[in-house]
């Protein structure tokens, strides 16, 4: 009986350095994600993940997209679209040296 759960024992450690080291942050990341696409407001300025700046001008909540306003025009995008990491840094204020 011990040497089966023995045997088992160096799977059960490789689980545990998978899930603390790569699946559990993910986890986080993703509802920050999700906690971000929904405190998205009119008037936000943001980037997508492909780089595009833009300003919030509407939000629907029936197919969860927006509609980012840029020089270009206005363009719907699904809020899933949007980089927090990078719409936080455009909206951080610059501090100087």
């Amino acid at each position: 009986m011990g040497e089966g759960i023995s045997s088992f024992l160096p799977f059960i450690a490789m689980f545990a350095v998978v899930y603390f080291f790569m699946i559990a942050p993910q986890m986080k990341r993703a509802k920050k994600e999700k906690a971000f696409a929904s405190t998205l407001k009119r008037g936000d300025r943001v980037i997508t993940k492909s780089g595009m700046y833009g300003k919030v001008a509407e939000l629907n909540e029936k197919d969860n997209s927006c509609v980012i306003e840029t020089q270009a025009g206005k363009i719907k995008f699904d809020r899933s679209a949007i980089s927090m990491e990078m719409s936080n840094k455009l909206n951080k204020p610059a501090t100087t040296k």
